[in-house]
């Protein structure tokens, strides 16, 4: 039997039989490798190519970075490794949901507060015509992937968030919602005296806010607020930029320090013209109007509480940085397996990829 090493490629001599159980013909040394048929890398090898994988920014890049390293291998064959691994990871992933989660420091003493974040971002993914010269439907799609975001208040000296993790999903929210939770609580959510959701004004975010953790504090990230004061703003003051920067700034500033009631009767009391203008205003009333017990800023700031959404922001960038390079156009599985395997490295769930 050869085995592709870290070492190069080596040749043992193993048994072969019969087991008498099934009558099936195997070689019990790579069963107990846990090496499947034809697979000619060793359970060493596969861990580091499969770690490259999860922190280059290509298959390629992965291959090359191995190599820098003393171990030839083609990129085609990381992308297959991948793929195999992280149908694994997946499958381990959905074991673990139906099961409690063990709490990583159960002796750990309560945090004042657990903040809990949701956002997506557009993936390309090749469409049902991608490849084919005469494409009658998409040969592109545009898909969202979700991530969800949990950490404790807690600072350490640097200032850095505690026990922060990211979870990502391509499906229904109600998915993203039940891997998200059960990672909090296996970090330590039901310790927090506090749950605070801190999102954007996405409707399908603030349905699962409600459906997963319809007891936590919430609050509409401040910058997505000022964004929707700066497009009434500009409905408002199309051609005066004076007079909108004014309206604006003061809007803003009203809304940060404790003012929220002023400025949500401001804004019903515009009135709403013909046209698309109207529709604008229109749309901006109805959003303020549905948020409006989510942007008390003040209150939360002096209780120490975030009132932005960066870390969710931040975990986006950093995985858009894998799945959204120049050229990578997705397949669902291709993306899912790769995401599985990310999330066992950040999630501390590697090991168990090489438990038999």
């Amino acid at each position: 039997m050869q085995l592709r090493t870290g070492f190069g490629t080596v040749v043992l001599k193993v048994w072969r039989g019969k087991n008498p159980a099934d009558g099936k013909w195997g070689i019990p040394i790579r069963q107990r490798w846990g090496l499947v048929a034809h697979q000619q890398l060793s359970p060493a090898l596969q861990d580091k190519l499969a770690y490259f994988a999860t922190v280059a920014g290509t298959y390629e890049s992965a291959a090359r970075l191995a190599g820098k390293v003393g171990i030839p291998i083609e990129d085609s064959t990381v992308r297959e490794l991948v793929q195999r691994l992280g149908a694994r990871a997946e499958e381990q992933t959905g074991k673990r949901l139906q099961s409690l989660p063990p709490e990583r420091e159960p002796e750990r003493a309560p945090s004042p507060l657990g903040v809990i974040m949701i956002d997506g971002y557009q993936v390309r993914h090749r469409g049902p015509d991608w490849g084919k010269r005469k494409a009658l439907k998409a040969r592109v799609e545009w898909h969202e992937q979700k991530v969800g975001v949990f950490y404790h208040q807690d600072r350490n000296g640097q200032g850095r968030l505690t026990e922060k993790v990211s979870v990502g999903w391509q499906g229904e929210a109600v998915q993203l919602g039940e891997r998200l939770h059960w990672e909090a609580r296996r970090h330590g959510l039901s310790r927090a005296r506090h749950t605070l959701a801190v999102c954007d004004g996405a409707p399908w975010v603030w349905h699962l806010v409600q459906e997963r953790w319809k007891d936590a504090h919430q609050a509409l990230d401040f910058y997505h607020a000022s964004q929707h004061l700066h497009a009434l703003g500009e409905a408002l003051y199309p051609q005066d930029q004076s007079k909108r920067q004014q309206w604006v700034g003061q809007q803003c500033h009203d809304l940060r320090h404790g003012k929220e009631k002023a400025v949500l009767k401001r804004i019903a009391q515009l009135q709403i013209p013909n046209g698309a203008t109207g529709e604008v205003i229109g749309r901006e009333k109805n959003y303020f109007a549905s948020h409006s017990r989510r942007i008390h800023y003040q209150q939360l700031s002096r209780r120490g509480w975030p009132i932005g959404s960066g870390a969710v922001e931040s975990a986006c960038a950093q995985r858009q940085r894998r799945f959204k390079r120049p050229g990578q156009f997705w397949t669902r599985a291709g993306l899912r397996h790769l995401n599985a395997l990310i999330e066992a490295r950040d999630l501390n769930h590697w090991d168990q990829l090489w438990a038999n």
